[in-house]
This record gives structure tokens, sequence and C-alpha cells, in this order.
């Protein structure tokens, strides 16, 4: 299949993101073949799914992720904002994330690391993957390069992706600098020239976040390997199967 879909978050249109509930409304989806995911580190060392550095906009809870532990943030309500029916949903960790996922859906994992704020994530991660025999079922994405060069060191076989949201740049030299092989690019930042270069050099391309029919249209056309990450898979299904 071309121009693979990718539930950003799950299928966060409709679920609160990055919760258990959202990552199981995208597998009833037969066409949902990948998924994108946030990760940060509890401040004892358990990895988590939060978007935020903060917990104010997806939980019940106050202040930064990193300041909380495990055995408190799972009790947090991750779903009540999304509406009544998500109540009592909660954050959940990487590892039953990865229980729920193995053998069904791949999975982009974005490290939120910016200038190295959980120092260990790259290992933890990286060492939580294998121990399920999930190396060939993930890649491991960030925006911050020195995370991505953490990730080679902790696991030299682990895939890894750089994310941008710039056209400008050199885009293909900074994947090729890190020795990266994948690319998860804002979607309006992508242009023909890059998609063709970037996927005939073995490369993988994601953009992101596409939600509307004719821009999931364009991006097809301008490339068959371009996966498309959305927030509604369900308009994915509509716009290439003529199905929801």
């Amino acid at each position: 299949m071309n121009n693979l879909c990718v539930a950003h978050r799950g299928f966060s249109g409709k679920a609160p993101e990055n919760t258990l509930a959202a990552i199981r409304m995208a597998m009833e989806l037969p066409y949902v073949t990948w998924m994108e995911i946030d990760v940060q580190l509890t401040r004892d060392g358990v990895p988590v799914l939060i978007h935020d550095y903060s917990l104010d906009r997806t939980t019940n809870g106050r202040g930064k992720v990193k300041n909380m532990d495990w055995s408190h943030m799972r009790l947090l309500d991750a779903g009540g904002w999304k509406g009544r029916a998500f109540r009592g949903e909660g954050v959940p960790s990487l590892e039953e994330v990865l229980d729920l996922c193995k053998g069904r859906l791949r999975l982009n994992i974005e490290l939120k690391n910016a200038g190295n704020l959980y120092p260990g994530i790259e290992k933890t991660v990286t060492e939580l993957i294998a121990s399920k025999g999930m190396q060939g079922e993930t890649v491991l994405t960030s925006f911050d390069s020195g995370t991505l060069l953490r990730c080679e060191e902790a696991d030299p076989g682990i895939r890894r992706g750089l994310i941008l949201d710039s056209r400008w740049g050199d885009p293909a030299g900074r994947v090729r600098e890190l020795g990266c092989s994948f690319l998860s690019i804002g979607f309006s930042r992508l242009t023909p020239g890059l998609a063709r270069f970037l996927s005939g050099r073995g490369v993988g391309i994601m953009a992101w976040t596409v939600n509307k029919a004719k821009e999931m249209r364009r991006l097809a056309d301008m490339h068959s390997d371009i996966m498309i990450c959305t927030n509604r898979p369900d308009i994915w299904g509509e716009t290439f199967l003529g199905s929801k």
C-alpha cells in the first residue's frame, strides 16, 4: 500500500492523544499500519506517553512531567479534557504500549528531550524496546541531534529519524550527517525534489500533521513513499480506500 497511514498520537482526532483509548481506536482501522507517539521520563525514570513537558493541558495534574513519579502520574486523568466518555483514561507507560502494539502496529517513538532534559532516556528506551524484541518494529525520532546520536551509542542497530519543521538548512544533509534512515517533516515543508532525493537513498519520509483530504492527495501525488501522519486516520481511509 502506498502513502502509509500513521495515526498521530493514536486516533487523536476523536480520542485523547497518547492514551490507550486513542491507540485502540486507531487499531480498529485495518489500514493503520503505523503510529506516532511521544515519550518522556518520569522523575523515577519510567518512559511514559505524553506530548507536552507540562502535565497541564492533557491531564488533571499540574507541573512538569520530569518532577512527577510514575506512581503518582499513573493515577492522573488524561482523558477527561477530551470528553466525558474518556474520563479516567490514564497516562500509559511505554511498556504498556509496546505490549499492546507488538506485531500489530509499527511505532514512530518521538523522544521529547530538548537540551538533554532527560539524561539516559535513550538507553532506557532502547533497552526496553530490545527486551520486547521490537527493534524491527520501531523508529526513534527527535528534533534533538544529540538525542539521536546517543540513541546510536545506546543501540547501534536501532532505526533513527530526524524531525524537522523547515525546508531550509539542507534536510537531506542533516539526515546523512546523523546517519539516520528516516525524516519526519512538517507536511507543508516537504517538496517533490526532497521526497525524490530521500526515497532514492532509502530514507523513510513521514509528513505531519495532515488532516485534510486535499493535502493527503497532494502528498500522494508528490511521491508514493511519503507516509501520512494524521489525527484523522478515518479521513485517510475515505480518501484512499473509499472507506472509514
